[in-house]
């Protein structure tokens, strides 16, 4: 998502044309939220993710970016299934 402005997604998920190029990423860092998702459908334990990126994120930021996840898969499908 690269707009030209700051879009919160939420308490922890940000997208930021300065950061990242404007990939999501959880605010205040530079971890990209693809990267922990990568992770988890990896099966990397949660306290791994959080240790891995140095306690800059917790399990409510990334639960926050699975619900995310989960949100744009479900309207992608959604949207599919009425086409």
């Amino acid at each position: 998502m690269k707009t030209g402005k700051r879009i919160e997604f939420g308490k922890y998920i940000i997208s930021d044309p300065k950061i990242c190029g404007g990939d999501l990423t959880f605010k205040g860092t530079r971890i990209m939220v693809e990267h922990v998702l990568y992770y988890i459908a990896k099966g990397k334990d949660w306290d791994w993710i959080c240790q891995a990126y140095d306690g800059n994120i917790n399990h409510e930021a990334i639960a926050e970016a699975v619900d995310l996840a989960t949100q744009a898969l479900s309207e992608k499908l959604g949207k599919r299934r009425a086409a």
